[in-house]
């Protein structure tokens, strides 16, 4: 458990510089396109220092779908406040409507919905390297 914990920490700080650079720039229309592209790019690379590392660490306890699923709640929940902080936009009824329906998905990706028995799927094929 510590180790999601962990891992979802690192992506919730990964998706802050994720947001900033693809949105930062936008309250700077004054800054040639190429800086923007550059600083974007620098702050992005933070975000790929966190974001590999997390789902690395929590693969294996949580599948990729819920890895991705998670990754879209933080996504949404950290752009939601960094637009209303730093762009200054309001959150409007649709908005909210929408990011709900989104943590419905995670309640399913979550949920026993659809499984199939361990016997039932098939073997992860795992190479084993010879000494």
């Amino acid at each position: 458990m510590w180790l999601i914990v962990c891992a979802i920490t690192m992506l919730v700080a990964s998706n802050a510089f994720m947001t900033y650079a693809w949105y930062g720039h936008l309250k700077s229309p004054h800054t040639s396109i190429v800086v923007a592209i550059f600083i974007s790019w620098l702050v992005a690379f933070f975000e790929y220092c966190l974001q590999v590392p997390a789902n690395r660490m929590a693969y294996g306890l949580l599948t990729a779908y819920q890895l991705k699923i998670i990754q879209e709640v933080i996504s949404l929940t950290v752009f939601s406040l960094f637009a209303w902080w730093y762009l200054q936009e309001a959150l409007q009824l649709k908005h909210l409507i929408a990011f709900l329906l989104i943590l419905a998905a995670v309640a399913v990706s979550f949920s026993s919905i659809g499984e199939t028995k361990a016997a039932e799927q098939p073997a992860k094929l795992v190479k084993v390297e010879e000494s």
